[in-house]
């Protein structure tokens, strides 16, 4: 049998395990089990039914930027033209390159989190898809990754903008906040976070759209949200 440490013991003593907990309580809880001494992320983890009348599996693949950003701090890399280098390093991007960048991913380094390319660029980034789709990393047009507005594609990534997609099992996750946001923005990212994913709700979707809410801290106890959706 797995040992438990004293500490999440402690934690579990405190939580409401199996209780759906209402939000205007929940994140007061996550907050009380968030006693490590780092600023732990507040993440959502939501259960989805995917099954449509017709097509098959639904499969969820989209953006959200929240009101009061995620807290994540993320390293970007802007691919583009040489002749647009000098505004990219403005945009506030930690990585810019053009030909040299795309050498640098060939061999495999990716010190970076998130990649922007420029449209002219995207033919060549083309034959690092076995590189770049595996970590999440190759550029989208459907998720703002693919711009010539890279100063603006920057911002929305470091001001909180998620891409979100689901699992084979229908789950997804994300970020929605860090231990020190107050409860209202974490509130307000929370109903922000849902109201955009009924949105994707296909019409020929069979039964309830999201099944199960829990929202959790990076080393705290999981909590069932009392929501339908």
């Amino acid at each position: 049998m797995k040992r438990r440490s004293k500490r999440y013991k402690d934690l579990v003593k405190n939580s409401t395990k199996g209780k759906k907990v209402d939000l205007n309580e929940i994140f007061n809880l996550v907050k009380k089990t968030s006693t490590s001494k780092f600023d732990e992320s507040i993440d959502v983890s939501l259960r989805l039914n995917l099954k449509q009348s017709k097509g098959g599996d639904f499969n969820l693949r989209t953006t959200i930027k929240l009101p009061n950003g995620s807290g994540k701090k993320v390293k970007v890399a802007v691919l583009c033209e040489p002749d647009k280098i000098t505004d990219a390093k403005k945009s506030g991007a930690e990585v810019v390159g053009s030909d040299d960048l795309l050498e640098n991913i060939s061999n495999g380094k990716l010190n970076f989190s998130k990649l922007i390319c420029t449209p002219a660029m995207m033919s060549k980034i083309g034959k690092h898809g076995k590189v770049l789709g595996p970590k999440g990393l190759m550029p989208n047009p459907k998720l703002g990754t693919v711009s010539n507005d890279i100063k603006k594609s920057v911002q929305d990534i470091k001001t909180g903008l998620l891409e979100i997609k689901n699992d084979k099992d229908g789950n997804l996750g994300s970020t929605i906040g860090r231990k020190s946001f107050s409860e209202e923005n974490l509130i307000k990212n929370f109903n922000h976070f849902i109201e955009s994913i009924k949105k994707e709700k296909p019409e020929n979707l069979k039964g309830e759209f999201i099944k199960n809410i829990f929202i959790t801290s990076t080393m705290g106890i999981s909590y069932k949200v009392n929501s339908k959706g």
